[in-house]
């Protein structure tokens, strides 16, 4: 049996995935911080002024600097991955993606969390491949920061 009050969706097994479709589940709220953004325009070498420089993002469309769409996106594992708990896996991995629109700038300082809505649950070899609606919500803003809607696959313990 699913439950799925807000902040978390648990099942026993890969196979109960099924009976979770539809559940949806809110995760905290996280500060997306300037010296985060800092870090990611070093780790991908993108140091485009609207993410590093207050002085000009402030006069810029954005009235402040924004995390890169890209920074959101890798949110997403700490955002969402606690909101599904399944037992009897041996691992999780990140299967890919079917859509990604990003929305809304993140401003720096802003709080993020993420929704995560179950799609589908389709049996395989290894396991169980999980679809989800992840929709990462700005604190405070009427449009999300991205909506996305990404696979995983739920590996069956040996």
């Amino acid at each position: 049996m699913s439950t799925g009050v807000d902040g978390v969706i648990a099942v026993g097994s890969p196979a109960d995935l099924a009976g979770a479709v539809g559940r949806t589940a809110t995760g905290d709220w996280f500060e997306v911080t300037q010296e985060r953004i800092a870090a990611f325009a070093d780790a991908t070498e993108d140091h485009q002024w609207i993410h590093l420089d207050a002085e000009q993002a402030a006069a810029g469309p954005f009235g402040t600097t924004i995390a890169h769409g890209y920074l959101t996106l890798s949110l997403l594992p700490h955002l969402a991955s606690s909101l599904v708990q399944v037992g009897g896996v041996a691992m999780v991995m990140n299967y890919g993606m079917d859509r990604l629109r990003f929305l809304s700038p993140v401003p720096s300082g802003a709080r993020v969390r993420a929704v995560t809505e179950i799609l589908s649950a389709e049996p395989t070899a290894a396991g169980v491949r999980l679809a989800s609606k992840v929709t990462v919500e700005i604190e405070g803003a009427e449009k999300p920061a991205l909506v996305a809607h990404t696979l995983s696959l739920y590996v069956l313990e040996a």
